[in-house]
């Protein structure tokens, strides 16, 4: 309750800092879900891959696996997924956007409810932001430093 008492609405759930960092697991952020959705916030659950997993190309099974575990039980109608792709978060890499509308597809083909929105946050800013949101498969962004500074968040949030 301490939360909505404050205008919180939205928590972000299985960041890949809080899996790396506090060893958090697909069950843990399954329980995060659940505990969110019980009280009445809207989850939006990351899920995303390493590089070394890109480049074995094991992608789809990762993205798979953390979707299979961390749904279970889980109210599609309340929650947003973001598809972060962890080797482009600070890194200034910016996954292909032709790449993360194949990647936002592939999470979305495997929701029985297809109108969860589905976010890309992976470097998102400025100069890219245009082109990102012109994927017929990409909801919106999730926006890490770009947020930072109020001229390039501004020209994110005001993207038309």
């Amino acid at each position: 309750p301490m939360l909505q008492d404050v205008g919180v609405r939205y928590v972000i759930v299985g960041h890949s800092e809080r899996r790396q960092f506090f060893g958090e697991t697909n069950e843990t952020v399954n329980l995060r879900l659940k505990a969110a959705q019980n009280h009445g916030l809207i989850p939006i659950l990351c899920v995303g891959e390493t590089k070394q997993q890109r480049d074995a190309g094991e992608t789809e099974a990762w993205i798979s696996q953390q979707l299979a575990q961390g749904l279970a039980g889980i109210d599609l109608q309340k929650l947003i997924i973001a598809y972060e792709p962890i080797w482009a978060i600070g890194t200034g890499d910016t996954c292909e956007t032709k790449e993360a509308n194949r990647i936002i597809g592939l999470i979305r083909s495997q929701l029985i409810y297809q109108d969860v929105p589905i976010q890309y946050g992976g470097s998102v800013k400025p100069e890219n932001i245009d082109e990102i949101m012109a994927q017929p498969e990409i909801d919106g962004v999730l926006v890490g430093g770009a947020s930072l500074d109020p001229a390039s968040f501004a020209r994110i949030v005001n993207y038309h």
